[in-house]
């Protein structure tokens, strides 16, 4: 199993927290990737700015998927351990992330999000439909 994979799968249960990244105690999904950072790669990089937990926000910036681009390795073919960005509806800004758990015919990722925290959801055709971007954790 990778690395990445354990260490997300480790904060399952974690509750939802709309800007938290507290294993147990709090997240939301650039939390669980945050914190997934910080177990295999140590420090924060960059201080997160502020944003909204709105999935439908329009017309906004792409800050989600400039952050990935700017701190992950694009991705190309899918592995276990890839960071997932979502746009959850056309035209909306980029507001969702998760963590590629298994690839395949039981394909599945790791999120957060509200009144559910964190969680391994199958990537069903209409979660692949949304995804945005694909990245990788830089190697340690």
């Amino acid at each position: 199993m990778s690395a990445v994979v354990q260490a997300a799968r480790g904060w399952i249960g974690t509750p939802y927290v709309h800007q938290g990244s507290a294993k147990g105690a709090g997240t939301d999904c650039l939390g669980l990737v945050r914190g997934v950072w910080r177990e295999l790669c140590g420090a924060e990089p960059e201080a997160m700015p502020a944003y909204t937990p709105d999935w439908g926000e329009v017309g906004g910036t792409e800050l989600l998927l400039g952050g990935a681009g700017r701190l992950l390795l694009p991705a190309a073919e899918e592995r276990p351990g890839d960071v997932l960005v979502f746009r959850m509806r056309a035209g909306a800004v980029a507001k969702h992330m998760g963590i590629l758990a298994e690839i395949g015919a039981r394909a599945s990722f790791i999120h957060a999000y509200d009144r559910h925290g964190v969680v391994e959801s199958p990537l069903s055709a209409p979660w692949r439909a949304r995804i945005a971007g694909r990245f990788r954790f830089p190697p340690r």
